[in-house]
């Protein structure tokens, strides 16, 4: 099957090939967008058709959430046996099969069981598309190509905001077009394989093929295949293997960027914005077409992040980014003390703080599936993206369970304040633990953590003694 889809794209090589693969792999980022970004407006119309109260709405919202852990830590095992490409046709099957049942589901039941299906291949594209991408793209590239899949997944909550706009409260019609780009992403998979996965299958000479194709010329393909033979040698690797001592910092960096992603409120306010603006004396429309402002500037955030993180890197693109998010929370904190704001200025004040916040807090989004796909060994890399994948949806699934609770337990004040209180903690994160993967081969990332100079302050440490004279 490797061949004809390597026939498929004979036509192109070197760097044409790389942007086509990566779009079209990016398209799943599309799907997971537009199926986050369209419950926030949906909701509106289904709080209707279905007398919702808060706890449904959470389970409704929260259903996607649930399927996506069980996608995501499914999707690796998967990925290393039947490899990366085949994988991500399997996510656009099942996206299909979702929407579908979803825009006919007669009853709450079936549409919490559709959102859970959503869910399935929403946590595998988070899993496998940002490894395949990194797999197949130089490290000249890997970063913005990566974060391609980011920008695909903000443009499809862009794309739910106006689809939401434009039907109103027809919640049907807007779930059914979700069947469009999921069945292109099946068709689009005639793609070549990893050639990382077909190495470590003992296929060489397809691998070197591909990346003859993937890197423009054999002098340069023969010598990457040469480095990835020297890593790939060990067997694939155990769930024992991820949580070994010398892959743990990989592990905390991971996980860790992945749960700050979530715990710092952005993907709960995507899907209550709508709900929050609202309650804060807006009408609907008003409500969605405010929404939609913030989805334009985390889409703007994210290809100023495309541009950035090959150029200053990733750590820096995330410590220039969140702590005016931090602001912006804590601001619209002290704009609901006494309830919600009642005068225009104050209500619009609210619009802008929340765009920005969104638009900074993205940062996370752009970085975390990609340092998720870089950072771990190539013997345990599915695996490993299986578990920054789940702690995404996992701590995704935990804010939105909670975001319309905590509001009623604190108010809507103190729900922004404790969110600006854990971005602090988070900038304090980043800079202890994460590393700065620009520039450097996944080999060499692998290096390092087999070195103990993972850590920046390791790496420092280290560095300082060599430069010192004995």
């Amino acid at each position: 099957m490797d061949h004809h889809a390597g026939n498929a794209q004979k036509g192109l090589r070197g760097r044409a090939l790389v942007v086509v693969v990566s779009i079209i792999a990016a398209l799943g980022g599309l799907l997971f967008g537009y199926d986050t970004g369209i419950i926030g407006v949906a909701l509106l119309g289904l709080a209707r058709d279905f007398a919702l109260n808060d706890t449904l709405k959470q389970i409704v919202t929260g259903a996607i959430i649930l399927g996506a852990l069980v996608g995501c830590l499914g999707t690796g095992p998967i990925s290393d046996r039947i490899g990366r490409r085949w994988s991500i046709a399997l996510v656009g099957l099942v996206f299909t099969i979702g929407s579908i049942l979803s825009a006919a589901a007669p009853s709450v039941g079936v549409l919490i069981l559709a959102r859970f299906i959503l869910g399935l291949s929403a946590g595998s594209a988070t899993q496998i598309i940002p490894v395949y991408i990194a797999e197949v793209t130089p490290p000249a590239h890997r970063g913005k190509l990566v974060v391609m899949f980011q920008f695909m997944v903000v443009f499809g909550i862009l794309v739910a905001y106006l689809t939401g706009y434009a039907l109103g409260h027809q919640w049907r019609w807007m779930f059914a077009l979700g069947i469009i780009p999921s069945v292109v992403l099946m068709i689009g998979m005639l793609l070549p394989e990893s050639p990382r996965w077909l190495l470590g299958k003992n296929r060489e000479s397809e691998a070197l093929g591909i990346l003859e194709r993937v890197r423009g010329n054999r002098e340069g393909a023969q010598q990457e295949l040469n480095e990835i033979k020297e890593i790939s040698a060990q067997p694939e690797g155990t769930w024992k293997d991820l949580f070994s001592s010398w892959v743990r910092p990989a592990l905390i960096a991971g996980f860790g960027i992945a749960m700050f992603s979530q715990i710092t409120g952005n993907n709960a306010l995507i899907y209550y914005a709508p709900t929050i603006l609202s309650d804060a004396g807006f009408g609907d429309s008003a409500s969605v077409l405010a929404a939609v402002g913030g989805a334009v500037l985390i889409n703007l955030a994210t290809i100023l992040g495309i541009f950035l993180v090959d150029r200053i890197g990733r750590k820096r693109f995330l410590l220039w980014m969140v702590p005016g998010s931090a602001v912006a929370l804590f601001v619209m904190g002290a704009l609901f003390v006494g309830g919600s704001p009642e005068n225009a200025a104050a209500q619009w004040t609210l619009v802008g703080c929340l765009a920005i916040y969104m638009a900074l807090n993205s940062s996370f989004g752009v970085c975390l599936w990609l340092i998720n796909a870089e950072v771990y060994p190539l013997f345990v890399r599915g695996k490993g993206a299986s578990v920054g994948a789940f702690s995404h949806w996992i701590f995704n699934l935990l804010m939105t369970l909670t975001t319309l609770s905590l509001i009623s337990a604190l108010g809507t004040s103190g729900t922004f304040w404790l969110y600006g209180l854990i971005t602090l903690v988070a900038l304090v994160f980043i800079v202890r633990y994460v590393p700065e993967t620009m520039g450097r081969s996944l080999e060499e990332i692998e290096a390092d953590l087999r070195n103990g100079t993972f850590f920046p302050a390791r790496r420092k440490k280290v560095a300082k003694g060599a430069a010192t004279p004995s």
